[in-house]
């Protein structure tokens, strides 16, 4: 009975050493008697015991490579550090584990040297501006050289680009006056548009207030002429109803009178002489004597005879009829009146 339980723990122990679980996104190479047999994908697995053996186990994840920087030399002869990412995984574990020694190794010296080859074919400045063409670049070149190790590069990236000091230096100095330029470019734009907008302002609001003046002008001229027309139009209904209630002369002459009677009132002299002052004179004699206001007696018109003067006894008769000589008269009188004048003109 002991005989047959001992081997049978002993063959027990060896299945129980050669179970394998796989992980989920592994896989392991097999190897039998030395030779490439099989790939173990994620599961459980029974190996022979001492005739197969697990050669590599191999991560089917994306692997993130970090390799570190590389100098390079530009086509202008400037040397500089450039550190690149490296993305990939492995599709083939066959050829992974077969195709090359060390595909890590590998990839990286060949990451170096393509890096090395793209840079020399650019300038420094080429090189600064344009990481998007060295990343596709590389990415193309790396992963057609490592399909034969079963690797397949899903992406490149550049990390970093550090020129040397001196040119880092100068490199500041430009940024620093390009940004100065571009900033005097803005504030002359920013100046230009704060008076092109300020001078459109002063120009609307010119022309809203020539409008505005314009329209109250318009509007005053209308009311205007709208108030004369009403003048007018009342005036002409105020003659059209005088028409029309048949008014005679005597009433027409009474508001003459008190028309003149209104414009007299004041105290600045004023004379107005009607055109028919005759009529007007007459008429008002004729209504004096009917009212018996004044004196109706006619006035006698003819020249009046001055009595004769008496003879001036200090004046001598030269004519020989004891009267006064009328020439003596006339000088006398002449020189009086020179006189009088003479002192009116001195006073």
């Amino acid at each position: 009975m002991l005989s047959i339980i001992i081997p049978l723990v002993i063959i027990i122990a060896l299945i129980a050493a050669n179970v394998r679980i796989v992980p989920q996104a592994q896989t392991y190479v097999i190897e039998f008697l030395g030779k490439y047999k099989a790939t173990w994908n994620a599961g459980l697995h029974v190996k022979i015991p001492f005739l197969e053996r697990i050669v590599k186990k191999i991560s089917l994840k994306e692997q993130v490579l970090d390799f570190p920087p590389q100098p390079v030399i530009t086509k202008d002869n400037v040397t500089m550090q450039i550190d690149s990412v490296v993305f990939c995984k492995v599709i083939d574990p066959k050829l992974y584990t077969y195709g090359v020694e060390s595909p890590i190794t590998g990839l990286q010296n060949l990451s170096a040297t393509t890096l090395r080859n793209i840079i020399g074919d650019m300038e420094l400045d080429q090189t600064l501006t344009s990481r998007d063409e060295i990343n596709r670049r590389m990415e193309a070149i790396l992963d057609e050289a490592t399909d034969p190790w079963g690797i397949r590069v899903t992406r490149v990236e550049i990390r970093n680009i550090n020129p040397p000091k001196e040119i880092e230096e100068v490199m500041t100095k430009q940024m620093r006056a390009e940004r100065e330029r571009r900033q005097t470019v803005l504030e002359a734009q920013a100046h230009q548009e704060a008076v092109v907008s300020r001078a459109e302002g002063d120009k609307k609001a010119k022309i809203l207030s020539a409008e505005a003046d314009r329209d109250a002008q318009i509007a005053m001229a209308e009311g205007r002429a709208r108030s004369i027309q009403l003048i007018y139009q009342a005036e002409a209904d105020g003659l059209r109803a005088l028409r029309e209630a048949n008014i005679d002369e005597a009433v027409l002459k009474l508001k003459g009178i008190e028309a003149l009677k209104d414009v007299s009132d004041g105290r600045a002299t004023k004379i107005y002489m009607p055109s028919d002052m005759t009529n007007v004179i007459a008429s008002l004699g004729v209504a004096g004597e009917a009212l018996g206001i004044g004196d109706a007696t006619a006035i006698d018109k003819a020249p009046k005879k001055q009595p004769p003067l008496a003879p001036d006894p200090c004046i001598t008769d030269t004519t020989g009829k004891g009267g006064v000589d009328a020439s003596i008269t006339t000088r006398t009188i002449n020189r009086d009146i020179s006189q009088a004048g003479s002192q009116q003109e001195s006073e």
